[in-house]
């Protein structure tokens, strides 16, 4: 069972969304809060699966929650649900440690599938956020830096590269014929060396070390 809490301000959209997601078996919303504080407090409290977490709120916004919720090593990961697909929010919440990012117009089968791919330890982005990920890293006429993180192996860079373009443990798997048990633990190791909390940081540090040029 994925225990999840709410944060929004508004409580008809914490309703809306605690039915929609209570509607699956395996998903059980324990806990809703109408301001990035007060949910801080549940996650100390409950120690959720996941936080289904609004960029906009009073008192403490989503980002300033979802900094501090990771500050405390809680286990608790973070999907960032928004209106406004702005690029600052994107790079703003997955810095803060954030899982996830979906807009809040995703169809609702997403937002259960969102929180099941979270939970089971997978990064999520829209596809709108993927897009603009790439582009504000998009740098015309520079080529790769193969060498960029040195403190990775060949191997890892080359995991490292497929993951930032978006490929699955298991396409990853068969594009390099190894075994997808053995790309999980690469990707742990990555995560681990890059001091990432998930695949979403990890994407930003191999764009940002110009490992990975978009469209190279």
């Amino acid at each position: 069972m994925i225990r999840a809490v709410i944060a929004d301000d508004q409580a008809m959209v914490r309703a809306g969304f605690a039915a929609l997601l209570s509607a699956h078996p395996d998903i059980d919303v324990i806990g809703q809060a109408e301001d990035g504080a007060h949910c801080v407090e549940l996650v100390a409290d409950l120690a959720p699966d996941i936080v289904l977490m609004d960029v906009r709120m009073p008192l403490m916004d989503g980002i300033e929650a979802t900094r501090t919720i990771v500050a405390a090593k809680a286990a608790t990961r973070i999907i960032m649900l928004t209106t406004f697909d702005i690029d600052d929010y994107v790079f703003d919440a997955i810095r803060a440690g954030a899982s996830g990012f979906l807009l809040k117009d995703a169809p609702p089968g997403e937002l259960a599938e969102a929180v099941r791919i979270v939970a089971g330890g997978e990064a999520l982005l829209a596809p709108s956020v993927t897009k603009r990920v790439i582009e504000h890293f998009a740098t015309g006429g520079k080529t790769a830096n193969r060498t960029a993180l040195p403190e990775l192996t060949d191997r890892e860079r080359e995991i490292l590269i497929q993951v930032a373009r978006g490929a699955s443990n298991t396409e990853i798997a068969s594009s390099l014929h190894i075994a997808v048990q053995t790309v999980k633990t690469h990707v742990s190791r990555i995560l681990y060396k890059l001091d990432a909390r998930d695949r979403a940081q990890a994407v930003i540090a191999a764009y940002e070390s110009g490992l990975v040029i978009p469209n190279s």
